[in-house]
Order: C-alpha cells, then sequence, then structure tokens
C-alpha cells in the first residue's frame, strides 16, 4: 500500500504521514523535486523554511523520477510506504494508475496554515511572512495556471480537513477514519455491490428519496433497479406522480403514489425463477414494509442496506419472520471529510442510531449489527 498526501503549505501532510509512520509501521518514502522551492515555502527574506514535523527519509528511499519510485514500491507493494511528494500532475497520472495507491488530500484554513508556518519559522530563527504575503504567495503556489497544484487535489480519493491543533485530536480522528483500510484500494463484496447500488440510484427519477438497488447471486449480478414512474409514463421528476411533487410527508398518501421503488424494479426484472433460494438484495436505503414483504416472497436470502428509512422496525419484524437475514453496511468514508468532526460521527455511526423499541428485533440472530 501506497498513501500519497498532498495539500497546501503547513495543511497537516507531514503530521499525518508521521502518524502512519508511528501508528501502523509505514516508512516514508521521498521523490525528488523537479523545481525550485515555491516561495510560500520561504521566510519573509525569502529562506527556505525546513519542516519541523518532516522525518530524514534513507538514501535508499529517495528517488529522482516517480518511474523508479514506483519500480521499487511495486515490487513491496504489500509492504506500507507514505510520500508527501506530490509535485505535479505527471505523478499523479503516474501514482494513480497503480492499483496498490491511494491519494489523500490535506486541507485547512489558511489562518491556522499561517500559524503553523509562523511556528516553523520561529523554531528556525527566521522571521515569517505578513499575513497578506503569505496569502499571495499561497494562492500563486495553488491556482496558477499550469503550475497550480490545487486541481491535483481533487482528483484525491479522500479529501481530509484538517482544522485541528492539538496532536492528540488528529490522531484519534484518523484513527476513527481508519485511513489504513485495504478496502479503500480494493473493495470488498459488500461495498463492490454497494456502490452498484448507489450508482443505480443515479437514474432515480422520483422526486421524494432516490433509491438504488442490486440482487446478487454467487457473487454475480443478477438485475438493478432505482425508483421512478413505471415504463411508459410521465417521469417522476416530469411531473408523473402528484403524490411525490407535492408537500406529503414521508410515510404519508403511499397508496397515491405511482412511483415503483427501487427493489420492485429489481424484483420484477430478475423474477422468481433467476432470484433462486441464495440471492442477496443490496439497497442504499431500509426497504419499506411493501418492499419487504415482496423480497420475502422471491426468496431473496439476505438483504444488505446502507442508511436505515422510518419504517425500520416493521421491515425488520418481517424479515425476522421469514427468515431473511437482515444487515447494515457502512462502506469507508470517501470524499470530503472534516476531521474535526468525524470522530463523534464515526461513534454515532458505530451504534447508537438504533431506536430503543427495537431493540428485540436487532438483537435477533437473523438481524447483524452495522460492520464497518
Amino acid at each position: 500500500m501506497l498513501i500519497g498526501l498532498c495539500g497546501g503549505i503547513c495543511a497537516g501532510k507531514s503530521s499525518i504521514a508521521s502518524y502512519l509512520v508511528e501508528q501502523h509501521q509505514f516508512t516514508r518514502i521521498a521523490l525528488a523535486r523537479s523545481t525550485s522551492t515555491p516561495e510560500v515555502e520561504k521566510s519573509a527574506s525569502h529562506t527556505p523554511v525546513p519542516s519541523v514535523a518532516t522525518s530524514s527519509v534513507s538514501p535508499e528511499h529517495t528517488f529522482n523520477n516517480v518511474d523508479a519510485l514506483l519500480d521499487f514500491v511495486t515490487l513491496r507493494w504489500r509492504e506500507r510506504w507514505v510520500t508527501t511528494d506530490i509535485w505535479d500532475e505527471q505523478v499523479v497520472d503516474a501514482l494513480l494508475r497503480r492499483p496498490f495507491f491511494l491519494l489523500v488530500s490535506v486541507d485547512a484554513p489558511v489562518s491556522i496554515r499561517w500559524q503553523r508556518f509562523k511556528d516553523q519559522c520561529a523554531v528556525n530563527k527566521l522571521t515569517p511572512p505578513a499575513l497578506e504575503e503569505f496569502v499571495l504567495r499561497n494562492d500563486e503556489h495553488l491556482y496558477a495556471p499550469k503550475t497550480g497544484l490545487g486541481a491535483l487535489f481533487q482528483r484525491a480519493q479522500l479529501k481530509l480537513l484538517n482544522s485541528t491543533t492539538s496532536k492528540d485530536t488528529l490522531h484519534a480522528a484518523l484513527k476513527s477514519l481508519n485511513l489504513t483500510n485495504e478496502a479503500r484500494l480494493r473493495p470488498s463484496w459488500d461495498q463492490y455491490f454497494m456502490q452498484l447500488a448507489d450508482l443505480a440510484a443515479h437514474r432515480c427519477n422520483c422526486m421524494k428519496r432516490r433509491v438504488g438497488c442490486v440482487i446478487v447471486r454467487e457473487k454475480r449480478v443478477i438485475s438493478t433497479g432505482y425508483n421512478g414512474t413505471p415504463r411508459g409514463m410521465t417521469n417522476c421528476n416530469e411531473g408523473g406522480c402528484p403524490r411525490c411533487n407535492n408537500a406529503s410527508k414521508g410515510g404519508a398518501d403511499l397508496a397515491t403514489c405511482l412511483c415503483l421503488h427501487a427493489e420492485e424494479n429489481a424484483l420484477l426484472e430478475a423474477g422468481r425463477d433467476r432470484i433462486g433460494e441464495t440471492a442477496i438484495l443490496y439497497c442504499n436505503t431500509c426497504p419499506c414494509l411493501t418492499c419487504s414483504v415482496k423480497i420475502t416472497q422471491v426468496g431473496i436470502s439476505e438483504v444488505v442496506y446502507n442508511q436505515g428509512y422510518l419504517v425500520d422496525t416493521q421491515t425488520a419484524a418481517i424479515f425476522k419472520e421469514s427468515g431473511v437475514r437482515l444487515r447494515q453496511f457502512s462502506p469507508p468514508r470517501e470524499g470530503i471529510v472534516d476531521l474535526s468532526t468525524f470522530q463523534a460521527d464515526s461513534t454515532k455511526m458505530e451504534g447508537t442510531t438504533e431506536q430503543s423499541d427495537i431493540r428485540d428485533i436487532l438483537d435477533d440472530a437473523n438481524f447483524v449489527r452495522p460492520v464497518n
């Protein structure tokens, strides 16, 4: 596994790299810079400011070009490596082609980054630039035409917002995030099929909720579905379903809804004969009461969902009685993650969302608690 950390000056790249080295046995690996030191990394007198958080990298782990670095890591891809040397588009293109590479961007408010840079200058007995000058240098570093690095950061699979001023808080957030999860490189089967369900949901035309579903047997996709009005009718998002286009509350006036649910579409597409007795249904939202009855009828053996729904209690009860296994799966976090709030969010996700009145159902052997 190779993690590449990119971001602006003093965003926290070296701190995160040090965490990976200290807590997860990663080894720092360096890539020589092909251009001169940018002004944003210099003091008021234009003297380069060494980073106090950057640990020394051994000569055998320092490379002059990205091809040499990749040749070295490819032979040792089962080991753990981390670099903060993401210099340009060429480096990113080369690294992202490899299946063992994870690109993580790190950002922080400019005022916090300026304070961190001032601290580095003080350690090295250098005069820091004024805030206005630091901002101008930062903008040139990130947003200059053709050479700015800001566009590279948007290609990261994981984007961290690091506004914390405490090392312990940062480490606790990174631990909760489970940054080293191998599923970030190659998704598990659960994650793979749940992502397909999420993709199907993007075809949804229902005005109320975006839901996607995938039915799988022996790790092969049988059918997919998303919610919306039936074939031949005007799409819901074009006014085809009066109920969904009005301000009806969730769970109300369902008898007047013309939309088929994602699970219904997937079940109709597959048919009972193709589904068999060992099929698994993946849905990004827990099935409703009506869909749970149909799921039971066609012989689905297991239902895996991501987000809860307002009728989880009744759905769980139906699956309990009929012997259908119900399980919640939450994939590793991707996209933008605010580290200052992630620890609290992940604690909630790990088991505090269930309501007390369904504990007897959730504790049953047929209901499997969330897996992170």
